[in-house]
Formats: structure tokens, C-alpha cells, sequence
């Protein structure tokens, strides 16, 4: 049995991100995944990295002093699966607080001879569901920071068999119509994941 950790980050239980994370968890839970849940509002998550935490960061064991159930949790996930909106052409900061705040030296990477080492390689699977207000164009003129940090960073630090980044953009104007095929495609590739 795969056992995916799904980090979702969207405040709204009534969003269109909320339906998104539902489709996932139930889709790969329908397969007999194991999904651990990480609803990082309804947990309540607190993503303030403290100065504390900031002045022992490179402190490998003590470190993990303040997110060791999270840090466990990852540990033991095969695939992660992030589903979040793009605001302000980056992650919700709870998210974004989640990864300074659990992906640690020790934890995400580690040192050798000067140089960073991917240290989550256990992750085989790594996909991130997402929607952006504005259109591809827009996006793309933005450099679009959200895939990027997905595909360069989460990508390197996990070395995934399978990647998926699946992204809805223009939810400003998007149709009714458009949602439900976008569902459907995040259904279909959570079967295929």
C-alpha cells in the first residue's frame, strides 16, 4: 500500500480548491492508498518560523524540536501531493511557512563537502494540483514562481519516478464547465499517479 501525504492549503471548505483536494484524497483513497491529510488550516497549522527556530535552523535533531509530528509524517509518505491556489503568484504563506517551518536540514536535505544532497528521495511520487486567477500569458510573463519552485526545487529535493503539475488558470473567468473538466483531469491523473 502507497501512503501519500497530501498538503492542501486553502482557508474556504466551500472553494473550488477544497473540491480539488476532496477529488484527490478520495480518488487515490478509492485505490487503496493510504492518505494521510494534512489540512494545514483546519490543524492549525502556525507557519511563523520563530527566531528560536530560525538561530537552531542548521541544529540537525534539535531543529525538529517544534515539527516533529509533521517532519514524521513526511517521513513516511511515498508521495506528496500539494493542492493550493496561487495568491499573489506564490504560495498561500501557510504553505510557504510549512516548508521553511518542516523542510530542514536533515529533514528536506542534508550537507556533504559543501553541498546540498537531496534527502526526501524516498518520495517517488511528487504532483501539485493548483489554480491561478490570472490567465497562462500572465503567468508566464510573471515567470511563474509557484511551478518553478515545484519543478526545480520540490523536484530536486524529492528525485520523483513520477511528477505531475497540474494547473487551472484564469479562475476569474472560468466557466462552470471548465471546473468540472478540470476535476475530471485531476481525478484522472490521481488514477494514473
Amino acid at each position: 500500500m502507497t501512503r501519500a501525504m497530501v498538503l492542501f492549503a486553502h482557508p474556504c471548505a466551500e472553494s473550488f480548491s477544497a473540491a480539488l483536494h476532496r477529488r484527490v484524497c478520495d480518488t487515490l483513497s478509492a485505490r487503496g492508498w493510504e492518505v494521510d491529510d494534512c489540512d494545514l488550516y483546519a490543524e492549525g497549522f502556525a507557519p511563523v518560523l520563530s527566531a528560536a527556530e530560525r538561530r537552531g535552523y542548521h541544529d540537525i535533531g534539535p531543529n525538529l524540536d517544534t515539527v516533529a509530528e509533521h517532519v514524521a509524517r513526511l517521513r513516511a509518505a511515498e508521495a506528496l501531493v500539494l493542492v493550493f491556489p496561487v495568491w499573489n503568484m506564490g504560495y498561500p504563506a501557510i504553505l510557504k511557512g510549512f516548508l521553511d517551518r518542516v523542510f530542514l536540514p536533515g529533514v528536506s536535505f542534508r550537507m556533504e563537502n559543501g553541498q546540498t544532497v537531496p534527502n526526501l528521495t524516498h518520495i517517488r511520487r511528487l504532483a501539485a494540483v493548483t489554480t491561478y486567477g490570472g490567465s497562462r500569458w500572465r503567468t508566464f510573463l510573471a515567470g511563474d514562481p509557484p511551478r518553478r519552485l515545484v519543478t526545480r526545487h520540490l523536484r530536486y529535493i524529492t528525485r520523483p519516478e513520477r511528477f505531475r503539475f497540474l494547473a487551472l488558470h484564469d479562475m476569474n473567468r472560468v466557466t462552470q464547465a471548465g471546473r468540472e473538466a478540470f476535476l475530471a483531469r485531476v481525478g484522472r491523473a490521481m488514477e494514473a499517479f
